[in-house]
Formats: C-alpha cells, structure tokens, sequence
C-alpha cells in the first residue's frame, strides 16, 4: 500500500503532464500520498436543502431549490452592469446577483427551470441575496453523497490555467476511490488506543470527505497529533541521545570570584526570578550534564548580569567564559556593561569582533590560548577557527534567533567536552513554539523587573493629533529626558520610507528648533550609525530619528519617550521590542503608538494588547495567535525547518503538549531506540528523515 502512495502524480485519473508540472510547481504535491496530504481549509455543509423563509443573514454557506422567475439589469458605472435574477422556491423569493458577466448568466440560465442555488445569504433591500452563486440543474444533486464539501487552497496561476478547489476535489476523489486497501498505521494500536485516536486510514479518507462536524474534528485531532508527535519524539531522541553522549564540566566550586562579586559589586539586590535562574543554572552545572539552556527575560529584566554569575562560576572552576551577541554594536555594550558591574576585580575581560584587527586581535588570541584572558565577548568571530580557548567552560548566546544549531555546535569543537551553553533571548517565544523550536533547550524565565523599574506606559494616539503629541514630548526633553521617533522601514517600499524619514527629520526639526536631533537608518555606514548612537548616548543630540535599527541598540537609561509613527505597520513584537528601548531608567517612560484612523481588525486588537499589557509572554502569545508560527519575529521559519499542514502551533497548544509528554515517555521507556512494541515508531520516524525536510535543524 505505501507503493501506490509514493506513485508519480501524473498516473492519477485526471492529472496527466500538464497538471503534473503545476501540482509540482505551485503545491509541492509529487506523489499520491502528497495530494492525500494536501489538507482542505474549510468544509461547506451541503447535506441538506434549505427553505428562503428559514434562511438568516448569520448562516454559512446554504443551498436553495427553486426557479428564477425574473432578470433584471442595473447599469453600475464605467459600462458595467448587475444583473439580479428574482428566484423563489415557493416558500419566498430571494435574489441572485452579478457584478461582471451578465450577458452569459442570461443566457445560460433560463427562466422556469429547477436550479439549486449555493452561496452565503446576507440581506439588501429588506430581502435574502446571494452573490455570485453556484448554481447547477437539479438533476445533479446529489445530498447523501455529499456531505460536507471540502475547499483547497489554488494559487493564481492554477486559477488562470483552470485548476480550482474543485479541480482538485475530484483528484482527491478520484484517489480516494482508487486506493482499495488500508493505508499504513504510523503509530501502535495501544498508543491509538490510550490516547483515544482515530486510525490513520479512516483519519486521512474522512480528513477530505467528511459526513458531519463531530467526525470531521476528530480525524483533524488524529492527523494534527500524528504531525506534531513526530516533530517532538525527534527533539526529544535527540536531546535525550546527546546527554548520554556528552559528559558536561562539573562545576561544584562557588569560590572566591563569585562571592567577592556577589558581596562586593553586586549593583542591586536580585529580583527572586533571578534567584530562581541562578539556581537552575547552578543544578545544571553540578549535575554532569552539559547545560543547554534557554533563557527568556524581557528587555531591561536583567538577564545580562545572569548570565555574567554564570559565567564567574565557571571562572571559579578553573574555566573560560565567552558571550557571543549578534551584532558589534551589542557585544560592545555587553562589554561595557560587564566591565561595569566588575569594577575594579581582578579578572580580564576582552572584545572579539570584526573591528579588533592587527597587534590587538593577535595579543587577544595569544592570552585566549594561553588561558590569562578568562572572559571573551564578540561576535560569531567567535567560533573561527584560528580561535582556540585553553578550557572553554560556559558560552553565554545573545539573542538565539541569529544563530544556528550548526553555530552552536561549533562552539562545541572549542572545548574537550561540549562547553556549558546558556541562550538568551529578549523575544519572548510562546511555551508552545519554544517547545518546538528550541526543544533540546531547558527553559529558565525572567518574569519581573529589577526593583525601580516602573512599567513603561503605552498610548494610542491618532495622526491628527500631533501637535499636541510634540508638546509632550516637549515637556519630556525640557525636563532633561530624551526621545526616539521611529519611522517604519519596509524592505518592498525602501526608497519612499527613506523619502519619509529624510521629510519627517525635517518637519521634526523645525518642530523642535531649540533641541539637537541625530538621525539612524540602515543604509549608513556601521560607523556613522555608531557616532549618532553615541552622541544620543552622551546626551549630545535630544531626540533620536530612527527606524527599526535601533530594536536591539544601545542602552539609553535617560531616554523616557518612545514614538512609533505608523504603528499599523509594524508586527507586535516588533512593537514590543521597540518599546523595551525605553523605561530602563527610574524615571517615568512613555510609549506612544501612532496610526491612521483607517484601521484593520487584526490592527486595532494589535494596539489594543500594546496598550493592555507590557507582559512580553502575553504579548508573544498573541502574536502567534494572529500571525502564526511561520512569520513569527526572530523565528522566520529558521527553526520552522519542517513545514505543518494540518497542526498549527498557536492554536494546537494542548495538542503540542500531549505530543511532547507522549514523545518523552517513549524516550524514556526505550531510549535506544530499539524496543519491539514502538518499531513502528522508529520507521516512520526514519521515513520522515530521509524527506527533503531538515529534520537535523529541528534538533
């Protein structure tokens, strides 16, 4: 049976060379068994008929039997017309309507004749209309067959070439029919049986034509579970595989750089969410397993200096620390701020990044080598191979989402045993995703701010109020605060946006004449973006013009205003991170969200949650809700390496976590992999390897 599924697509009744290269191109769908697996998006109930008089504008899509009495043409402007057909089916009359196509609809459907109508009702005039039904003889009504119709997503070209929902509704028909025997079981009949599920075979036939709802949900439960199992007993294998393998540094000593840190130069008190960080992180280092760890802490949360009591534990230990952070401009803060909370201790500290050349870059590599340089911060200059460490101990990650599994790896080749790795990331990332994407990683959260911080306070205002928005933020600068102003920068329409910034800079100097403005986008050298940073960061220039750039950037404690000018174009967590950028001083801080009147649903529940909650975790959840997985800021599919058909992780969340506890304790009860009872397991999971997905990325 798995034969006919892996069959060439063309030998399918109905496909043939042609539709083979466009099923190719625009679905992915090569085979029999993609085309089962090409999912519908909706279903539309046609089992039964309805009557004009029991129809309400609330319905979904209904179907009608009657017969159109009369036509009647309406000009509509620039030559166009509609035409409403009058249509009763003896318990009412409702009308039909067309916006394009009136001289055919006259002419293919006649007057007196029986037709069932099908479309969604809604009222105008005082009377039930449908436009631009479908309507076909009576003679061709089949209900019982029927059931529910099931509707396929078709790209534009498959619709010019002919190739609708309906095209391949009878492809998959046609397969259906064909395929005689069961299709494979992928999981064990106990496991189905434990778990209430539904049998593959009868899950991917009902899957497409489906008798009734209560049926239709639970095939979708059978086939979402079977689809985020695997992905999970994959992460789990392999983050199982690698403790066994890997033995970690043990560190058991807290001595003296710890405590003399702790007691002398420790800035301010910890909050108990660091403690509770500290604490896991110091269970992992003395387990001897090796610390792969995921820490999630919104901008300003404190993360920096827990990583930085993890990195001196290791130091206490007779190791090497190194944090690695994405971009020059934020290694070279976190040196400044580690230097910082280290005062006057005796431990060396040192920059790697592109910009350390000639005498310096050699000097740095020699005491790396030779172990008297004991903490490294740089960029992914880092895991080059002319850098080598004499006991690389602890790596500390900034920002996950820029850095590959391949690249954590590396890191791994600097030491005899894998060093401890500690991930940080200010993008909240949902429990669900964080599952799925960072699932060989423990998860720690930072989920308070350190004393003195107030909650940054967030506003809409509309772009007809600007003149008395400038007079706040004039209040702010005259008390010595400082402001940013971020205009959107979207890649398709660069040119107008830099237009748009060039243009605003000038309003917003003319506007405030008495204060000094720097200015920051992308297109400026690294090193003319870093003196205009700077020059904000000495309090030189007042107002900061920007764009996104500055998302993750320098650490400005006097700045108290953060203005987003266009907000609607801009995802939540990128309204979120731009909003981090201020409140990291005592002060009072201010997040204005500036938008047209003209606004979307999905835009409005987005400044709405802005303005509700500065909770970066209720914030990322709803994004995932409204964007999905895929487009997520930070993941953009980079650990999305398999593609869901049918599962989606923001609204699967209780479905995921079945997965991931069914996927752990199988691991668990065989974690070699070899037991008889889950053979089937271990097969599919191999079948799923040799796809053309990067199952390696998801681990």
């Amino acid at each position: 049976m798995s034969g006919i599924l892996s069959q060439d697509i063309m030998y399918l009744t109905g496909v043939g060379p042609n539709r083979k290269k466009i099923l190719n191109e625009e679905l992915g769908i090569f085979t029999f068994g993609d085309l089962l697996t090409y999912y519908p998006y909706k279903y539309v109930d046609r089992s039964r008929i309805y009557t004009i008089d029991e129809l309400s504008s609330e319905m979904p899509y209904v179907q009608v039997c009657g017969r159109i009495l009369s036509f009647e043409t309406f000009e509509n402007g620039y030559r166009r017309e509609r035409v409403v057909a009058h249509f009763s089916d003896g318990h009412g009359v409702m009308d039909l309507t067309w916006f394009n196509g009136g001289k055919h609809i006259r002419q293919t459907y006649k007057l007196g004749t029986e037709y069932v109508v099908f479309g969604k009702p809604t009222v105008f005039n005082g009377r039930y209309n449908i436009v631009h039904p479908d309507i076909d003889p009576v003679s061709e009504l089949q209900l019982n067959d029927m059931g529910m119709q099931p509707y396929y997503n078709t790209t534009e070209k498959m619709k010019k070439r002919g190739m609708t929902s309906r095209s391949i509704e009878k492809l998959t028909k046609n397969l259906v029919e064909k395929l005689s025997e069961k299709i494979p079981e992928t999981m064990p009949e106990d496991m189905l049986a434990s778990l209430h599920l539904m049998d593959r075979d009868t899950a991917l036939r009902i899957i497409h034509y489906p008798h009734n709802n209560k049926e239709l949900e639970r095939a979708r439960v059978r086939l979402k579970f079977e689809e985020l199992f695997f992905v999970q007993l994959n992460i789990v294998r392999y983050a199982s595989d690698h403790r066994r393998k890997y033995r970690g540094y043990i560190f058991n000593r807290i001595g003296d750089v710890f405590n003399g840190f702790y007691h002398q130069h420790l800035p301010f008190s910890l909050t108990e969410a660091q403690k509770r960080v500290l604490r896991e992180i110091r269970m992992d280092v003395c387990s001897g397993r090796q610390m792969n760890r995921l820490l999630q802490g919104d901008v300003g949360s404190g993360k920096t200096l827990v990583a930085l009591m993890a990195m001196l534990i290791a130091l206490d230990n007779g190791f090497q620390a190194c944090i690695m952070a994405p971009t020059e401009i934020l290694a070279e803060q976190h040196l400044a701020t580690i230097r910082g909370f280290m005062g006057d201790m005796d431990v060396r500290v040192e920059l790697l990044t592109g910009v350390v050349k000639g005498k310096k870059r050699q000097e740095v590599l020699d005491c790396l080598a030779d172990g008297s340089l004991q903490i490294l911060v740089g960029t992914h200059a880092v895991i080059e191979d002319s850098v080598r460490f004499a006991r690389l101990g602890m790596v500390i990650v900034d920002e996950q989402h820029r850095f590959g599994v391949a690249q954590r790896a590396k890191l791994w080749t600097k030491s005899e045993n894998p060093p401890h790795v500690l991930v940080m990331t200010a993008t909240p990332i949902p429990r669900t995703l964080a599952m799925t994407l960072y699932g060989d990683l423990d998860v720690s959260i930072i989920d308070e701010l350190p004393p003195g911080r107030k909650p940054v306070v967030t506003q809409h205002v509309f772009d007809t109020h600007l003149p008395a928005l400038y007079g706040s933020i004039r209040r702010q600068l005259n008390q010595g605060r400082q402001a940013y102003i971020v205009f959107p920068l979207i890649e398709e329409s660069e040119k107008m946006d830099l237009k748009n910034l060039e243009d605003g800079y000038e309003a917003l100097r003319q506007a405030f004449p008495e204060f000094q403005l720097s200015k920051v986008h992308g297109r400026m050298k690294p090193k003319e973006k870093e003196a205009e940073m700077q020059r904000f960061l000495h309090r030189e220039t007042q107002i900061m013009v920007a764009t996104t750039v500055i998302e993750v950037g320098v650490n400005v404690p006097n700045a108290s205003v953060m203005v987003i000018l266009d907000a609607q174009r801009f995802g939540l967590s990128q309204l979120h991170q731009l909003r981090g950028r201020v409140g990291r001083g005592a002060d009072q801080s201010y997040c204005i969200l500036v938008t047209t009147h003209k606004l979307t649903d999905d835009t409005r529940k987005r400044i709405n949650i802005m303005c509700d909650t500065n909770d970066g975790f209720r914030i990322a959840e709803a994004d995932l809700k409204l964007r999905g997985p895929g487009d997520l800021e930070g993941t953009q599919q980079s650990g999305m390496a398999f593609d869901l058909k049918i599962a989606d992780i923001a609204r699967d969340g209780q479905l995921v976590q079945l997965a991931r506890d069914e996927a752990q304790r199988i691991i668990e009860d065989d974690p070699e992999c070899k037991k008889e009872r889950y053979a089937l397991l271990w097969k599919r999971l191999r079948e799923l390897r040799q796809t053309d997905i990067n199952w390696a990325a998801i681990s």
